[in-house]
């Protein structure tokens, strides 16, 4: 039995499934999952020693790599002034600024500790700036486990979504409309019937969790036409893509294509934290003033601002806002996909991939998807052959078909053509 196996099964013992997150079990692709010993650069190393390319990066927030001597020196002088205070620092000052300056459509910024928290606080947020109930979601998009994002499709746009998870009662997806993802037709029938009950729609620019889809201009330019119009709040969940596909985030690279384009409120978390655990919500001081202690809309956190996590952070924002930073990761990124894509083609198999910044992924399809239906029609058992024939080579992919892979500023030429050495094999 080797080490991985044997922690698996001391877990399950301790743990619901072994894990602290789900898609960690392996379930969807069957097999024993890594337990990690030490992350290194653009490596993580298991509990047997095993040295694999990480394109996960704890899901995002390994921008830089594991141990950069910048944030490691960083968070080492952090501990040593203290954990935790429940109190405000300078550096929680000093995050917000940075952030504010790479995102112009905040003015104002409120620090949490997940993105689920951000989440949940940015819908309290705007159905309490706008006084209204209902918001509307996309089918294949996440935004954390809070209870009334954990819905699914109704059965038509007249009624309401019904709850994907045990535990989360009716009467509380009664507010949420799931619609389906890029479907302008739908967005506007939405509005139509909906529209002025409407406080939000929540939105991932580049849906991650159905592994990478981006919203198509046509969408995304309609979406913020019709909030606009009906007095709804755009809310553009970030959490994923932020400072990941863009210095500025999606946003950004968005208002580069739609003249005028910005959410009114944003939420970011994983670069922002560059590994630990912190998130953000931010949006104008016109909406943000209806935050507790200054509004009636209440949230807190007694680690909300922790100095390590601040630390973190900023000395991880400070080092991707180096000049050609983004360049070079991109440059990196578009190499990895463009590389599998050709190695699928001379292998004959249906391969289609997309990429923004150090953010990617593929699917076993012959075009992009649009959508949480068309990425559902991907061959799962061909994929978790593909992963486990991946893995077997030392290269470290989501553990599921529905999940974006990442770049970090730690990945090499050697590392890609490494990556690419190992596809070859695995889909020959």
């Amino acid at each position: 039995m080797s080490q991985n196996d044997s922690l698996f099964e001391r877990a399950q013992r301790v743990i619901p499934g072994g894990v602290n997150s789900p898609v960690r079990a392996f379930r969807a692709v069957g097999g024993t999952p890594r337990f990690i010993a030490r992350g290194e650069g653009a490596y993580i190393v298991d509990a047997d020693g095993k040295r694999y390319i990480d394109y996960i990066g704890s899901w995002g927030p390994m921008i830089l790599g594991h141990g950069h001597p910048a944030v490691i020196e960083a968070v080492q002088r952090a501990v040593t002034e203290g954990l935790s205070f429940g109190a405000p620092t300078e550096r929680e000052i000093e995050l917000a600024e940075e952030i504010l300056q790479l995102v112009p459509s905040c003015e104002q910024v409120r620090l949490v500790s997940s993105g689920t928290e951000a989440t949940m606080s940015a819908i309290r947020l705007a159905r309490g700036a706008t006084g209204r109930n209902k918001f509307i979601k996309f089918e294949g998009c996440y935004h954390g486990h809070t209870d009334a994002l954990l819905v699914k499709a109704g059965s038509g746009l007249a009624t309401f979504g019904h709850p994907t998870s045990a535990g989360v009662p009716e009467a509380t997806a009664q507010h949420t409309l799931v619609l389906e993802y890029n479907n302008v037709q739908e967005l506007e029938d939405a509005f139509a019937l909906h529209g002025k009950d409407l406080a939000c729609v929540i939105v991932e620019p580049i849906a991650g969790n159905m592994n990478f889809v981006r919203a198509s201009l046509p969408f995304m330019t309609r979406l913020r036409e019709l909030c606009s119009e009906y007095g709804a709040l755009l809310v553009l969940d970030e959490v994923m893509t932020g400072f990941r596909v863009d210095l500025r985030s999606a946003q950004g690279h968005y208002a580069d294509l739609i003249p005028g384009f910005k959410p009114d409120i944003s939420v970011f978390g994983k670069v922002i934290g560059g590994g630990m655990p912190l998130a953000a919500f931010g949006a104008s001081r016109d909406i943000m003033k209806h935050l507790a202690p200054l509004g009636g809309v209440y949230q807190a956190g007694t680690l909300s601002g922790n100095p390590v996590a601040t630390a973190c952070g900023l000395a991880t924002l400070r080092e991707i806002r180096k000049p050609g930073f983004f360049e070079a990761l991109s440059a990196r990124t578009q190499r990895l996909v463009q590389g599998l894509a050709s190695v699928a083609r001379d292998n004959g198999v249906p391969f289609s991939a997309d990429s923004q910044g150090g953010m990617f992924g593929f699917f076993l399809l012959p075009s992009l998807p649009v959508n949480y239906t068309e990425v559902m029609r991907t061959d799962k058992e061909r994929f978790n052959r593909f992963f486990h024939a991946m893995l077997d080579a030392g290269v470290y992919l989501a553990p599921a078909l529905y999940e974006a892979g990442f770049v970090s500023a730690a990945h090499t030429d050697a590392d890609i053509d490494a990556t690419l050495a190992a596809a070859r094999e695995a889909l020959r």
